[in-house]
Parts: C-alpha cells; structure tokens; sequence
C-alpha cells in the first residue's frame, strides 16, 4: 500500500473528542487529555472567561 489518497481516508476512525466525565460536553480530546468546553484534564477549576456567555447562560448567573 503506498502513500497516497487511499491511505489518507482511514485516517478518520478514531474519534478526537469523546465524551467528558466533568461536564457531559463531546469535547475532551483523547490526544491532548483535557476538555475544551470545561478544562477537565487541565485544571481542577472550572474553565470560564468573562469573554464567554455560554457558561452564564448554562448556571443561570449574571
């Protein structure tokens, strides 16, 4: 089997997110090791920006 186009198209069977533990997101990444919606893996606080509003609007806080 070369190199070429062929190879290329089984790159795609496993998955780069997956479901967090944290928060229920699809967006911890298996290769990096942390969520990208709540730092799981990162942090042990909660990842927040005050840039966001996705997480005020999910908790209800202004």
């Amino acid at each position: 089997m070369g190199s070429g186009t062929a190879p290329h198209g089984k790159r795609n069977r496993t998955p780069t997110h997956i479901k967090c533990r944290r928060c229920g997101r699809k967006a911890f990444n298996v290769r990096k090791g942390y969520c990208a919606a709540c730092g799981f893996g990162r942090s042990r606080r909660l990842r927040k920006y005050s840039w966001s509003h996705k997480w005020k609007k999910a908790k209800n806080v202004l």
